[in-house]
């Protein structure tokens, strides 16, 4: 139980719990609006790209604020340099995903699926590094 207790507690396990939590919510309505939304829109995945962001951008912000990074006060603050992390993340994703759908003719689902494994990562610097981090830290 005590080997649980530790694993639990280490912050990287909670990243990757809230985060694949957050990326299959994303993924998920990424798949929906590419697949019966905007499935005959030229490049309708770029707009069902953006949406998935809102609504990832806005439940990540609670999930990893709350349950991961487990700060307090500077709520406005740290929705800023949060949203900014993922400014980085949907400008690579904005960047790749043509790129891979329309030059190397891969699928969007399977595309998306693999720039989120890529971006995932980087923004767990990013979050730990700069999006909630204290002074003294």
């Amino acid at each position: 139980m005590a080997s649980f207790l530790g694993f639990v507690r280490d912050q990287r396990v909670r990243f990757l719990v809230v985060g694949a939590t957050n990326t299959a919510v994303g993924y998920l309505v990424f798949s929906f609006f590419t697949l019966w939304v905007f499935a005959d829109v030229y490049l309708g995945y770029l707009i069902s790209l953006a949406l998935s962001y809102v609504v990832g951008i806005t439940l990540a912000f609670v999930l990893y604020r709350r349950f991961v990074f487990v700060v307090h006060g500077h709520v406005l603050r740290d929705f800023a340099r949060f949203v900014s992390v993922y400014l980085v993340a949907i400008g690579i994703n904005a960047a790749a995903l043509p790129l891979l759908v329309e030059v190397v003719l891969v699928p969007p689902l399977l595309a998306q699926l693999f720039i989120l494994l890529v971006t995932t990562l980087l923004s767990f610097f990013g979050h730990k590094k700069f999006s909630f981090r204290r002074s003294g830290e």
